[in-house]
């Protein structure tokens, strides 16, 4: 039975077209190439970005669409549909960069937003550490404190857009003797000193989606 959505404007559904036969002829056809090659090449990105696919909701002023969360929503609709599991635009948009926007500085809101919004920089989110899972309280993975900057070492497992990330938001314990409230997030820039990638893992399913382990050695 179909159901007459009202909650859609004209612009939500005009947004849909776009979004729609973006997927069908950059996505669709080349998705089951990317399963068997295990990750989505980055010009997929870039051309997502180009269309205003990626950061729908997040403001113009820093180069993204500028939509609400029913421009994320469509964009969640129209990829499912297809089935595409491969591309991590959801999490990029809708988990890291409203983190930066709602935490960050003026300056790295400027920094990193745009780049994001463009496809030119792709997020992600590192919490789960092997043998501690997703048990945040858990982890193992620290920052210390020296001097002006944070001294991080430990490692993190099935991270999607691992092998693909430019800036990752990391969860870590920056004083492990205050328990769940010694925890911190941090924006790490792939390009540091010290932060390498390991393998990207394979998964029974989502095959696309590149999922990887994250190392960190005295990365400040």
């Amino acid at each position: 039975m179909y159901i007459n959505r009202t909650v859609f404007s004209e612009e939500h559904e005009a947004y849909r077209d776009t979004v729609a036969r973006f997927m069908d002829e950059e996505l669709v056809p080349y998705h089951a190439q990317w399963e068997k090659e295990g990750i989505v090449p980055r010009e997929a990105w870039k051309k997502a970005g180009d269309v205003g696919i990626l950061l729908p909701a997040i403001p113009d002023k820093y180069g993204a669409p500028g939509g609400d969360r029913l421009f994320s929503s469509i964009v969640i609709e129209e990829q499912a549909k297809r089935g595409l599991s491969g591309p991590g635009f959801t999490l990029h948009s809708d988990i890291v960069a409203p983190y930066i926007l709602a935490y960050g500085t003026e300056e790295q809101k400027q920094a990193f937003l745009p780049k994001m919004a463009a496809g030119e920089m792709i997020g992600a989110i590192a919490m789960t550490e092997p043998g501690t899972g997703s048990d945040l309280q858990s982890v193992k993975t620290t920052a210390i404190r020296e001097g002006d900057e944070y001294v991080i070492n430990g490692q993190k497992t099935f991270i999607t857009n691992g092998i693909n990330s430019d800036l990752v938001i990391l969860v870590t314990k920056t004083d492990p003797e205050l328990g769940a409230k010694g925890i911190s997030l941090i924006l790490v820039e792939a390009t540091r000193e010290g932060f390498t990638k390991g393998r990207n893992l394979d998964k029974i399913g989502m095959k696309a989606q590149d999922t990887a382990e994250l190392f960190f050695d005295n990365v400040r």
